[in-house]
């Protein structure tokens, strides 16, 4: 593919995810396999495009800067200056002049002969003068959203919970690329000679230190290697697999993932269940749950059986302390995940929060009474904040005296996370910056007898 062609790709993509939404890693996976891109040319759609969206804000203001007095610009006029601006201070592979070049034809194809002078003054004034510096901006918050484009309201809501200096960490580090990192199947493989194989075949690798199944892939295109089809190996963030680890299941137990899709929690359970026992998995939606039955038969594991329905409404389905564990990894804003998913950020509200630690309450209620006595509960979510994590379980053991934080929790959790920053009274908050993975908390309450 030309890398005229490419860009032109690259443009359709982001004026779509940027204007209308969309599951960019979903779109781009798409794009690269309906044009058949080469691997080499896939990456560089996939930079263009993730690095664009993830620098959207710091690049409307390079960009507005040299629009001063002018129109309000067409959609894909706006994105076009983005990913170009991004290219020029982002990326050091193409001269600046080739950059330009692209993007003025392609306002010529698009538009008309006013749109492509436009592109090539603002680019044009970029190359010779540089982009504004953001020290001139003074409340140190909005510095800091425009900065590592993050919403305002987000960053005050951070600074306001964590502090100036651990929101500051945490956005900069969700401008970072994040580590791969893969499961092993145990029943299938062993780690130990899984990353054995791998460095002989000229992969960087490490094990996880907060799953002995994990493996961390610092260089080599692991997605494309037979460990994933004979169903070795899946791929998995280091924080969900923490919350398999503490589970504290053994085989032969019953045990209900309430929000189950897409399986990798699911699968991880079984495997700690070593395909022995009961495995109930639930999504709301028919689709979703169909793909934790696939992944449970791509990995061989037979104790699954995934269904759709609401889990706020489980008490229809089965009777009280039916369970002997319990996994709620609660539908959450997703705020934890934008290193992998950039455009999260620009579609959400404050009161999205609002309604989903609703939702996350009504859920940890219909929970209540399905799990055993002396039987253990996780919560989970991909979130940092407040009012979806700690807040949601200080409420719940308010109303459910029955309920405590498990004694066992702290001393279960892997050597590294025992002095985390992250810990309170409540459970562990993970923070992207510390450790390597999404942004994450997770809990295990104890129902006593």
């Amino acid at each position: 593919m030309s890398k005229f062609v490419l860009r032109e790709t690259a443009l359709d993509l982001l004026t779509r995810i940027g204007e209308q939404g969309g599951f960019s890693h979903v779109l781009i996976d798409r794009a690269m396999k309906q044009e058949e891109l080469t691997e080499r040319d896939g990456a560089l759609l996939t930079e263009i495009v993730y690095g664009t969206l993830q620098h959207r804000n710091l690049l409307a203001y390079y960009v507005d800067d040299r629009l001063k007095g002018k129109k309000k610009l067409r959609p894909w006029v706006k994105w076009l200056l983005y990913m170009s601006v991004y290219q020029m201070q982002f990326l050091n592979k193409v001269p600046d002049h080739a950059i330009i070049h692209e993007a003025v034809e392609i306002a010529k194809k698009r538009g008309h002969k006013g749109i492509a002078s436009l592109v090539n003054g603002v680019l044009r004034n970029i190359q010779r003068e540089g982009v504004p510096d953001t020290k001139k901006i003074e409340d140190p918050i909005r510095r800091l959203a425009i900065e590592t484009s993050h919403p305002e309201w987000l960053v005050a809501s951070w600074v306001d919970m964590y502090g100036l200096e651990t929101t500051s960490d945490m956005c900069h580090t969700n401008l970072t690329h994040k580590t791969v990192s893969v499961r092993v199947q145990p029943m299938k493989a062993d780690r130990r000679e899984v990353m054995e194989q791998l460095m002989n075949e000229g992969f960087e690798v490490s094990p996880s230190m907060l799953s002995g199944q994990g493996i961390l892939i610092h260089k080599g295109n692991i997605l494309k290697h037979d460990l994933f089809h004979n169903g070795s190996l899946t791929i998995q963030d280091q924080s969900s697999m923490l919350v398999g680890e503490m589970m504290d299941v053994n085989p032969g137990m019953t045990v209900l993932d309430a929000c189950s899709a897409p399986g990798g929690k699911t699968t991880h359970i079984a495997e700690k269940m070593q395909n022995e026992g009961n495995v109930i998995a639930y999504d709301l939606h028919a689709k979703k749950a169909k793909l934790v039955a696939e992944k449970a038969k791509q990995l061989d594991l037979s104790i699954i059986t995934a269904g759709q329905a609401d889990s706020r409404a489980l008490g229809d389905k089965h009777k009280p302390e039916s369970f002997d564990r319990i996994l709620l990894d609660a539908p959450c804003s997703g705020l934890g995940v934008l290193r992998s998913k950039p455009d999260i950020k620009y579609h959400k509200q404050e009161k999205d929060i609002l309604v989903l630690s609703s939702i996350q309450d009504e859920l940890m209620e219909s929970m209540a009474p399905l799990l055993k006595k002396d039987g253990k509960l996780v919560y989970s979510t991909c979130k940092v904040d407040a009012r979806e994590n700690e807040q949601v379980i200080e409420r719940f053991l308010t109303n459910h005296p029955e309920y405590i934080i498990d004694p066992a929790f702290r001393n279960d959790l892997p050597e590294e996370l025992k002095e985390a920053p992250g810990l309170s009274d409540y459970g562990l908050q993970l923070f992207p910056q510390h450790y390597d993975t999404d942004g994450f908390f997770l809990t295990r309450l104890l129902k006593q007898s």
